[in-house]
């Protein structure tokens, strides 16, 4: 082969694989820069997959019950004051005809910041104070959560 031909295959072969990295780099920036078009009001993962009775809950160790007791705190923090708008996971603003503005966008996001901020720093408050509660204690509180959030399934009958 002639070596203009070499040439003209290396010169190819260079664009094509420079065009091949541009490509594959502005995809991932697109992808990357892409936010959730329509948040949730309520987040998908605030459910209670078990409601539990007092003899359950006495024959659990103290650090099961502490895990299912931040577990209602969570749940209770991400539904309980949105339930004006919504009381299960997946409700947009859009699907409660709430106009998609920027405004109302960053109203939401501020609020989901907010709540994730409040529900982290009480965590962290309860890992190191809520080891030293009375059983009998922690298991009343965590039956009145679990009633409460049974009652989330009847709120529909107050409209």
């Amino acid at each position: 082969m002639p070596p203009t031909y070499n040439l003209v295959i290396m010169t190819l072969r260079s664009k094509f694989t420079l065009l091949t990295i541009a490509l594959l780099l502005f995809t991932t920036l697109t992808i990357a820069q892409k936010k959730e078009q329509n948040p949730s009001i309520i987040s998908g993962d605030v459910a209670i997959s078990k409601y539990h009775d007092r003899d359950e809950l006495e024959q659990m160790r103290k650090g099961q019950l502490l895990s299912l007791y931040n577990r209602r705190i969570e749940v209770i923090i991400k539904i309980l004051p949105n339930i004006a708008f919504a009381t299960k996971p997946g409700t947009t603003m859009n699907s409660l005809g709430i106009p998609d503005t920027k405004e109302n966008r960053n109203a939401l996001e501020d609020n989901i910041d907010a709540t994730t901020t409040y529900f982290d720093n009480t965590i962290e408050f309860q890992k190191i104070v809520l080891p030293y509660s009375d059983k009998s204690n922690l298991i009343s509180a965590i039956l009145f959560y679990e009633e409460t959030l049974k009652a989330l399934h009847t709120y529909d009958d107050f409209n």
